[in-house]
């Protein structure tokens, strides 16, 4: 390698993206082909990224393994930036193997934090936590270091570990000053705010207020019965109860915890939950059934008891009740929460990342378009969506994943 490439892979690594293409500009050579497509990326121009790091790869030979090993994971991360979550798997594990075996292990433990990234983007926590905890971080350079600590953060807050979360984050703002890179240094500050933005509303007697993050963990963790409106179930401590794919149980779920200690009248319930403007028999007798489902799926959490005038939830074991809604709702909140990165998705990505139909997400696009609240860019399979970050939206209890157990 040449003193020109060892000084633009030197400027890159220092964030100086103009001083390595200053270096390399004239240049068509594989090795300074794959460093333009880094910079390039770096620059946002994902487009000219990848044809350059394409044609890089194909032009290294064939025992230049470790360099196309390099350019596959480039790839692999503007695919990912870019919010293209369908890059081949195989490939990015393929050249991660290669980098181990050649002994490059910075790059394997990038590629491996880009296998994490995923993950967590689409709410396979337990998957990105096994992963990581095979990455020692204490023998990367600085900016690695940084980067392994915002993803240990990322699945903290995710998980609802917020002291966790605290330490992960001050651990990457005293590498990324280390590593002197603003760009590593700006993410930072954009991932601590989220400990400091409202994730939740509460309602509870009547009342509602804000919550941020360490407050949601504290409410989940003391032992009150909590209606959890960001992932729709019930829970009271470590037992959970998922109503997710039960819509009406939950809507009946939320109104009698929205109103306790009191009961709810019959007809506020067939309103909320069945949408019944006028109640008759047929009405009724549908209520009686959801409310039997509702009393055997929340046995051992709470009893729902019949009274004169309709029903009053009473919870078993737990001395308060309260419902937790995101700070802005809405029919397609999980869509927005992810949008609200502000990075520009695919359909198919989003479609991915919550595990719905391209169809279903589509439609969800198109509404939210047409209320002004997301932005196509592009045509055809480029076209992306976007919107800028919305303040005070709840971007971490919508995101794709479990209900946290403990």
């Amino acid at each position: 390698m040449d003193s020109l490439i060892t000084a633009a892979a030197r400027a890159l690594a220092a964030g100086d993206l103009l001083g390595a293409l200053k270096r390399v500009a004239l240049r068509d050579d594989p090795p300074a082909l794959a460093l333009r497509g880094i910079a390039m990326a770096q620059l946002g121009d994902y487009a000219r990224a990848k044809a350059l790091l394409k044609t890089a790869a194909r032009a290294f030979g064939p025992r230049e393994a470790v360099a196309r090993a390099r350019c596959v994971v480039a790839e692999a991360e503007i695919a990912l930036v870019s919010r293209d979550l369908g890059f081949p798997e195989k490939a990015l594990e393929t050249a991660r193997a290669t980098l181990e075996a050649h002994q490059d292990r910075i790059n394997a433990a990038h590629a491996r934090h880009l296998q994490v990234r995923r993950l967590v983007l689409v709410g396979r926590l337990d998957e990105a936590e096994k992963a990581l905890s095979g990455l020692d971080p204490t023998a990367f350079s600085p900016a690695h270091r940084a980067a392994h600590a915002l993803i240990v953060a990322g699945i903290a807050m995710r998980r609802l570990r917020t002291q966790q979360a605290r330490e992960a984050l001050a651990k990457a703002r005293e590498a990324a000053r280390e590593a002197k890179i603003a760009a590593l240094d700006a993410e930072v500050e954009e991932a601590s705010a989220f400990l400091a933005t409202p994730a939740a509303r509460l309602v509870a007697r009547g009342e509602q207020r804000v919550l941020l993050l360490a407050e949601v963990e504290a409410l989940l963790a003391s032992g009150a019965l909590v209606v959890d409106a960001c992932r729709h179930g019930v829970r009271a401590g470590d037992r959970v109860v998922s109503l997710a794919s039960r819509p009406v149980l939950f809507a009946l779920a939320r109104t009698l915890g929205e109103a306790w200690p009191d009961d709810v009248s019959r007809g506020t319930l067939l309103a909320r939950a069945f949408g019944a403007r006028h109640a008759d028999e047929t009405h009724r007798a549908r209520l009686r059934v959801e409310i039997g489902r509702l009393r055997a799926e929340l046995c051992d959490l709470a009893e729902i008891r019949a009274t004169t005038r309709g029903f009053v939830l009473v919870p078993i074991g737990a001395a308060d009740v309260a419902v937790m809604t995101p700070p802005e709702e809405g029919q397609h909140g999980a869509v927005l929460a992810l949008l609200a990165d502000g990075e520009a998705w695919a359909s198919s990505a989003l479609a991915m990342a919550l595990g719905a139909s391209p169809r279903t997400v589509l439609r969800a696009l198109d509404a939210l378009s047409a209320a002004g609240k997301v932005l196509p860019v592009g045509q055809g399979r480029a076209r992306r969506w976007m919107t800028p970050p919305m303040p005070g939206f709840p971007t971490v209890l919508l995101l794709p994943g479990p209900l946290p157990s403990d």
